[in-house]
């Protein structure tokens, strides 16, 4: 499978078979007591510091973090997703919002493009947009480790990629407008950019040896 056809690939259908895992459930109800919101809406979290070490020095493939940029007052949002080695990025589309339901399946649509070596973990901050974590993991196999509060730097590569990605898809403006198409686009710009990080290769060219059974470039930053 080429790097070049994942972006693109992870628009596709969602998998039959997956679907069956999925469950639909009642929507979820809006907690009463503020303070305790956040905790009640994303049950059973596991938090990154259970997360295997290996994922830390980066020198194995397939740990991703993820999370959203939004729009104006957060009525729109774009997933990001992006591979800790590689610094490979997926976006979701998310046109008709960015509730749990619909982050879900974008991102099992996404993840289940990919071969099982870059399958491993999914790291994510405490937004509620994650609530159905669970079946996220039913589908892909794939555990969803959760940052601490108030620690974006615990999914740093995610943040930086996010920084880059408001070139494209700039704060204050309507992200539901963009379709799939542009979000391809930008993806593939940022995964063929020549990076210093990882020995001026692209996170293309750097998840091509991956696929290709070399080593990746390993770094720590």
């Amino acid at each position: 499978m080429g790097a070049c056809h994942l972006a693109g690939q992870a628009r596709g259908a969602l998998n039959r078979e997956l679907t069956t895992h999925l469950r639909t459930g009642r929507a979820l109800r809006k907690p009463h007591r503020h303070g305790e919101a956040r905790r009640s809406r994303i049950p059973d979290m596991v938090t990154i510091s259970d997360r295997p070490a290996e994922a830390d020095d980066r020198a194995v493939p397939g740990h991703w973090e993820g999370d959203l940029i939004t729009g104006t007052a957060n009525g729109s949002a774009i997933g990001t997703l992006v591979e800790r080695t590689t610094r490979y990025v997926l976006l979701l589309h998310l046109p008709h919002g960015h509730d749990a339901i619909a982050v879900r399946d974008a991102m099992v649509t996404a993840i289940a493009t990919l071969p099982a070596q870059l399958r491993r973990s999914m790291t994510w901050d405490r937004g509620t947009e994650m609530a159905r974590h669970t079946d996220f993991t039913t589908a892909t196999d794939m555990p969803v480790y959760f940052c601490d509060p108030h620690s974006p730097w615990q999914r740093g590569t995610n943040e930086n990629t996010n920084g880059l990605l408001r070139q494209y898809f700039p704060k204050g403006t309507d992200l539901s407008q963009h379709t799939a198409a542009d979000l391809t686009a930008a993806a593939t710009q940022l995964n063929d950019r020549p990076r210093k990080t990882l020995g001026l290769l692209s996170p293309a060219q750097s998840l091509n040896r991956v696929l290709s059974g070399q080593t990746p470039v390993a770094t720590t930053h």
